[in-house]
This record gives structure tokens, C-alpha cells and sequence, in this order.
């Protein structure tokens, strides 16, 4: 492959300037899904089309040991989680706590639990001037998934502590100054939070089946228990995802507020697969994380392109969402284009792609999209609400995105269905 001069540019300004089309637009100059830049002064290759996530999420290509930058294991992630292992270490792991505990059968468990933080969080919202939806539904979703873990209940401070420092998280891993170094602080906090409740349930010997004790007694390949600190680290990416849906529900408040007939619809409609439709447009329209990162395993070429053995390789996650080539109008909001859609786990990719019993993408899609219908339900059947001026723009530098007013409601009041739903 003959190089250009833009391979020879250290982009990692203009990736942070432009994270969720960084990809895709230099994809489209250089007339390739694939292309080479440098990144902190490293070079690296990025990819992005239906066919780079089924190269990238190869095992025999591609690993995610010392890919991740530090910065994302020191907040988002954790040092030592299931997300920096590959081959039979990362399946064991993945299998022995997380597909074990998404997979079970009780399905509802955790919506209904959220659903019942929703109902019971109303009353106080209505006698508020003015409710942040985005830090509000972060709580609620903190307390059901804490109670779920069969973690002791919070109280309404230790709540609001723990919602706070699982969303820092979330925020810091592409942010500079004071947000990155809040998520580091909130990262130590939580690990020692979390730490605390893991030593307590092996003191106590429980064995009763919920993830916390599913985390305390899981074993490394050497047989050993996991030691403190990467036992809550895993902890911490059972409750993390969870509490990060509260982007996800925000985004749909934002497209119900934009669309109103697909707020009515969903408020006076019976069809469960409308409900469907439009939480999964939601997830392909708005941003969420821009990119993910992987090291080739080993010298291969592709597309015409070379890649070495240890190089720094990006899948264009937002991108992928927004391919024409997948995605007739792709920025364009239309929940309808998912009727007789096939899944394909190589051409939707919110929260990556692939195989997830197999390979690196997030096991509960699924829990996700079932939060999120529980946050429209509320939304658009359990509560009204009025929406007050405020600046809805989403800065396109901001990743994970988010508007500038965290979307607010006003005038707050139950309905009847908040009950009988």
C-alpha cells in the first residue's frame, strides 16, 4: 500500500476534535475501509464497514491485551477485568460470571426491579421545579442493579454516591482535565466500595446464586480464588453497563421530545414491536462510544492493506451505525426501518459486534434494550411532563456524547398507568 501524507500526521488531535466521524470521514478521503494514521505518536490502523467488524473481532487476528489505552482501564474498565484477557482466559471468565448471570432464565428480573425504582421515584419528581433526566435516571437505575447484585439496600446518600461515581466512570475515559482525573478519583472509590462487599460474602461464605457471590467465589485459571482487587473490578462491570443505559434512556427522551408521533404512538399504542423498533433506532442514531480498540495477534494482510503483528488497530463503532452502505438514510431517525430487519451482529453495532458467548462484545444487549423500554414506558405512559428551553446540542467533540443540558423536565406528574402498566 502506497502511503499518503495523511499517514504520516499524528491525528490524535483531530480524533479527539472529531471522535464519532473521525473514521468514517477519513475512510471516505482515502476511498478504503481501512486506512493508517497515528495516534500519540503510534501508528495505527483503523477500520470501519460490516466486513472490518468480522476481521476484528477474529480471534486468531486480533487480541485486547495492552490495547486499551491506560487511561480507559483506569476508569472505565478497570485494570485486570475480563476486557484485557483473550483465548481461554477470557472465555472462562466471561462464561464463568457474566453470560452465566445474563443468560439466566428470570429475564425480567432487573427491568422489573428498574421499574419499580421508575413508580417510586414519581411522587418526589413532582414536586420539583425542574428534574435533570439523565443524573435521575442514573440513580434509578444504580438502585435496581445494587439491589439485583444482591448488594446490602443504599440509602437514599450512599445511592446518590455510588450513581455518581459509576457514571464519572463512564464519562472520563476520553475526557482531559478536571472530568478524567473525577473519574480516576471515582474508579479508586468504587473498587474500594465494591472490594469491601466481595471480602464481606466470602467471610460469610454465601453461595446463593447472586452475582456478588457468583464474583466472590469465582476462580482463576490457577484455581485461586480472584484476588480483591479484580474481583471488584468485575463487580464493577456488572453494575457499569447497567447504570451507563442512563445515556441510552436520555437519547430516547430526546428523540420522543423531537418526534412527537412516535411519542403519541407509543403512548396510546398496544404493539410491542413498535417499542422495539424504536429503542433500537435509538441505540443506532445517537452516539455513544466512538471507537474500540484491538492489537493484530499477528502479521496479516486484508483489503490490500498490511497489518504487523502489535499494531494498534480501531473499529469505527459510530460509523458502522451511520454506513449508508448498511443503513438507507442513515441520519435520518426512523424506528420503522427495523421492521423485517435480521439482526446482524456485524452491521449493528452500539456496543460492538461478533459472537458475545465468544468473543469481546458486551453479553447483554438484550438487558440493555430491556432497560431502555422500561424508561420509554415511563416516559411516555407512566408520566407527563413538560420540556422547558434549554440547550439540547450535543458538542461533537464530547465523547461519550451528551446534550449540553442533560435533557430537563418540568411539571412532573403520574398517571394512572404508572400503576396498572
Amino acid at each position: 500500500m502506497k502511503p499518503t501524507p495523511l499517514d504520516h500526521l499524528d491525528a490524535t488531535v483531530a480524533l479527539l476534535a472529531r471522535p464519532y466521524t473521525f473514521v468514517q470521514d477519513r475512510a471516505r478521503k482515502a476511498g478504503a475501509d481501512v486506512f493508517e494514521t497515528r495516534l500519540l505518536g503510534q501508528a495505527a490502523t483503523c477500520v470501519t464497514g460490516a466486513d472490518a467488524v468480522r476481521l476484528f473481532y477474529d480471534e486468531s487476528r486480533f487480541v485486547r491485551h495492552g490495547a486499551m489505552p491506560a487511561r480507559v482501564l483506569k476508569t472505565l474498565f478497570g485494570e485486570g477485568g475480563v476486557q484485557t484477557l483473550d483465548g481461554a482466559g477470557h472465555r472462562r471468565r466471561k462464561r464463568g460470571i457474566f453470560m452465566r448471570l445474563v443468560a439466566t432464565d428470570d429475564r425480567d428480573a432487573l427491568p422489573e426491579l428498574l421499574a419499580r425504582e421508575w413508580r417510586e421515584a414519581l411522587p418526589s419528581w413532582s414536586g420539583r421545579s425542574r428534574v435533570e433526566l439523565f443524573a435521575e435516571v442514573g440513580l434509578l437505575l444504580t438502585r435496581a442493579v445494587c439491589r439485583w447484585a444482591g448488594l446490602p439496600p443504599l440509602d437514599d446518600r450512599r445511592a446518590r454516591i455510588v450513581a455518581a461515581q459509576l457514571m464519572a466512570t463512564i464519562d472520563a475515559p476520553a475526557a482531559l482535565g478536571p472530568r478524567y482525573l473525577r473519574g480516576r478519583i471515582a474508579r479508586t472509590e468504587a473498587e474500594r466500595w465494591a472490594g469491601r462487599f466481595v471480602l464481606r460474602a466470602r467471610a460469610e461464605g454465601r453461595d446463593d446464586g447472586s452475582p456478588l457471590s457468583v464474583v466472590a467465589r469465582h476462580t482463576g485459571d490457577d484455581g485461586a480464588l480472584l484476588d480483591r482487587h479484580t474481583a471488584a473490578v468485575e463487580l464493577l462491570n456488572l453494575l457499569r453497563p447497567v447504570v451507563a443505559s442512563a445515556r441510552w434512556t436520555m437519547f430516547a427522551a430526546m428523540a420522543l421530545h423531537s418526534d412527537p408521533s412516535w411519542r403519541e404512538r407509543l403512548r396510546t399504542g398496544d404493539d410491542p414491536v413498535d417499542l422495539d423498533y424504536f429503542v433500537q433506532e435509538v441505540r443506532r442514531f445517537y452516539p455513544f462510544f466512538p471507537v474500540t480498540a484491538a492489537k493484530a495477534a499477528r502479521s496479516f494482510d486484508w483489503e490490500g492493506h498490511h497489518f504487523p503483528a502489535g499494531r494498534l488497530t480501531l473499529l469505527d463503532l459510530h460509523g458502522i451505525n451511520h454506513d449508508p452502505r448498511i443503513w438507507g438514510d442513515p441520519d435520518g431517525f426512523r424506528p420503522d426501518r427495523f421492521r423485517g430487519w435480521e439482526p446482524n451482529a456485524y452491521q449493528f453495532v452500539p456496543q460492538g459486534g461478533g459472537d458475545p458467548n465468544d468473543g469481546h462484545r458486551c453479553p447483554a444487549d438484550w438487558l440493555t434494550t430491556d432497560l431502555m423500554k422500561v424508561g420509554v414506558r415511563a416516559l411516555t405512559r407512566w408520566m407527563t411532563y413538560t420540556v422547558p428551553p434549554q440547550d439540547l446540542r450535543i458538542p461533537p467533540f464530547r465523547a461519550p456524547a451528551q446534550p449540553r443540558s442533560r435533557f430537563v423536565v418540568a411539571d412532573v406528574a403520574a398517571t394512572k398507568h404508572a400503576q396498572e402498566d
